[in-house]
């Protein structure tokens, strides 16, 4: 998988970690530099985290579905990302009345976003793709757009943070749409 690849879905997957942090900048009236790097840094870690722990357990099923892995892949990428999009079309606005700084909420809201990334790990080992370089790719870019989301929390308000989720969405389906057709045309 090439860099440009792996980057946008490192955006697609981070959409939801934006919202996040856009949610606690707009719940903490006066965030800390410290503050925002520590909700930063736990998005990241459990984005970048759980596309390991999808890995490895793709990895150990790889054998018995190897003949339509780029079916399976297509199937979970389209899903997150149709999930993403009706979400965001279709859900109320996101409650911003909590205190993402204590550990308990923190945690939560870190595991919340990224089961997606869990999934994507499982693609990832269906399809022979390492995981490491990813996992890594996937961590820094959900902590730069997490510095950002709670940094233009108080700009923008939640119809913008929508359209974002529904980019995040496209951008999930396009890549297993990619997958599905090297696969079918041009891999076998």
């Amino acid at each position: 998988m090439e860099l440009f690849s792996i980057i946008f879905l490192a955006l697609g997957l981070s959409v939801d970690s934006f919202a996040a942090s856009l949610c606690s900048g707009l719940a903490i009236k006066k965030i800390r530099f410290f503050q925002a790097v520590k909700i930063a840094f736990f998005l990241a870690l459990f984005q970048g985290g759980m596309p390991i722990i999808g890995w490895f357990t793709g990895w150990e099923l790889k054998d018995l579905i190897k003949d339509y892995d780029h079916w399976i892949a297509f199937i979970l990428l389209a899903g997150l990302g149709s999930k993403m999009i009706y979400e965001s079309i279709h859900c109320k606005e996101k409650d911003s009345a909590f205190n993402p700084l204590k550990l308990s909420v923190l945690i939560g809201i870190s595991i919340a976003t990224s089961i997606d990334a869990l999934v994507i790990g499982l693609s990832l080992a269906l399809l022979h793709i390492v995981i490491w370089f990813p996992a890594l790719i996937i961590g820094v870019v959900t902590f730069i757009v997490s510095m950002l989301g709670m940094l233009l929390g108080k700009k923008i308000g939640s119809k913008t943070s929508k359209k974002f989720e529904i980019f995040g969405g496209i951008v999930l389906i396009a890549i297993g749409l990619r997958i599905l057709i090297e696969h079918l045309f041009f891999l076998d």
